[in-house]
């Protein structure tokens, strides 16, 4: 009930009076559970993504934002939780399993699940190789998985920071996020389990995402981009030919 208040009450009205959004495809939103499947190039992707969507997404979050100490760290966790999103453990294993399974049930009972495949935002607005976690989540539930194109939103926050702009170009920054047909992966589901058909899937629903964001494509994981950027003190593009050298020829 949180949710739909403030969508209707606060932040659409909001968002709208600072920011031409732009919805494309709405009609491609199947009736019963789904996987939102989009392109992460600012914060506020999860802000633009539920108000093109009709129907309530459940996010699976990173964890960190129910995890944070003191009265800030509460705000953030109450806040989460009463909007009905679900923590995300990244560290992979059991950890990650748990969270996907939390997103299964949703995805059973009907509920439209958002995740970013890529597992990170992008470091410098290109587009990155998706993760099995999708296809993994796809594939145990069932469900089709609906991408989602978002455009304009690393204007409103540029990659790499947290700062919101209002204007480019002296105008109203425009966001359109384009929603694709809904992907049936109906027949991998007897083999939902096998390493190889995940990775087929994920990458099928990276390239439906990029068809629709225009994205230029690195071959490598936005979260490997991130570390080496991080260890190395270099930039995104470096880190890039880096990972991209250690790859083996047929990857590249």
């Amino acid at each position: 009930m949180l949710y739909m208040t403030l969508k209707k009450t606060v932040v659409g009205p909001l968002m709208r009076a600072l920011y031409d959004h732009e919805v494309i495809g709405v009609d491609n939103l199947p009736t019963g559970g789904a996987i939102i499947a989009s392109n992460h190039l600012a914060f506020c992707d999860s802000v633009f993504i539920p108000l093109a969507v009709p129907r309530q997404v459940f996010f699976l979050a990173k964890s960190d934002y129910f995890t944070g100490k003191g009265p800030y760290g509460a705000a953030v966790r109450w806040f989460f939780n009463a909007v009905g999103q679900l923590p995300m453990d990244r560290s992979g294993g059991r950890k990650s399993q748990a969270s996907l399974d939390a997103g299964t049930e949703k995805l059973r009972e009907g509920g439209l699940i958002g995740i970013y495949p890529e597992g990170t935002r992008s470091p410098d607005g290109k587009a990155y190789r998706v993760k099995v976690g999708v296809a993994r989540l796809a594939l145990s539930a069932r469900v089709p998985v609906v991408p989602v194109g978002q455009i304009g939103t690393d204007d409103a926050q540029p990659s790499g920071s947290n700062a919101v702009k209002l204007r480019k170009d002296g105008k109203k920054i425009k966001v359109t996020t384009i929603i694709g047909e809904p992907l049936d992966f109906s027949e991998y589901y007897d083999r939902a389990h096998d390493r190889q058909v995940q990775r087929e899937v994920a990458d099928r629903i990276g390239a439906a995402i990029r068809e629709l964001s225009q994205q230029e494509y690195v071959p490598v994981y936005a979260s490997a981009v991130k570390d080496l950027m991080k260890e190395r003190n270099i930039s995104a593009e470096e880190a890039q030919a880096i990972l991209l050298s250690q790859q083996p020829s047929k990857e590249v």
